[in-house]
């Protein structure tokens, strides 16, 4: 069976791979592409992988992640890599990493947590990965998020 290219390579740019099905429109939300821009940018998603069974893809063109947009990237897709692109050539390979804890990353989901007034009170998590999927829990009230993460994305 012939292997065939669904998506062009990119020159310069960052490719996240090995995205949990069906995440890859909430990657393009927190690396804030939506509607008109002006990136190059490619999204596949529900693709074959041998890895994860399916999964999703997207390149960006001319752009590398900040640290801040990988770790967000974590609490979506805990198995990604990051690619970087130079003249067509993967020059660096990282999977993303879960840090312990997040500061002003997520909103809590509890409409009475202070980080939730208008109090300047910074939203913070603890993750625990001990379980098969990732928990966040607020460090002022408690509650835990574990499904839908990408909702409570600031």
């Amino acid at each position: 069976m012939k292997k065939e290219l669904r998506v062009r390579p990119i020159r310069n740019g960052t490719v996240i791979d090995h995205i949990a099905p069906g995440q890859a429109l909430n990657v393009l939300k927190i690396l804030g592409i939506a509607g008109k821009t002006d990136a190059v940018v490619s999204a596949v998603m529900n693709v074959q992988s041998k890895k994860m069974g399916t999964k999703d893809i997207v390149k960006v063109e001319d752009r590398e992640l900040e640290p801040h947009e990988v770790d967000k990237i974590a609490l979506i897709a805990p198995l990604a890599t990051i690619n970087i692109i130079r003249n067509y050539k993967v020059i660096k390979k990282d999977n993303v990493v879960l840090p312990d804890a997040i500061e002003g990353v997520v909103r809590c989901a509890n409409p009475n947590c202070i980080s939730n007034t208008h109090e300047p009170v910074v939203s913070k998590f603890t993750i625990d990965k001990s379980q098969r999927a990732i928990r966040l829990r607020c460090i002022y009230c408690e509650h835990i998020i574990s499904e839908d993460i990408a909702d409570h994305l600031l």
